[in-house]
């Protein structure tokens, strides 16, 4: 386990993990947000293997 210590606002923290995706690249990370559950793991398994950019552009329909 690699940790990069970071200040994350306490309202991300709040959320329950089963509804969040997190992503990085080699400067960015990203907390992609889901309703419920099920929208999370649609996009899991909808976005396998993209890159940051087309990732991006799915999450827009799960928004």
């Amino acid at each position: 386990m690699i940790c990069i210590k970071a200040e994350i606002p306490e309202e991300l923290s709040l959320i329950d993990d089963e509804l969040k995706a997190i992503y990085h690249s080699t400067d960015t990370v990203c907390f992609f947000i889901f309703k419920t559950r099920e929208k999370s793991n649609e996009f899991m398994e909808k976005t396998k293997g993209m890159q940051k950019a087309e990732r991006e552009e799915v999450y827009k329909e799960y928004s």
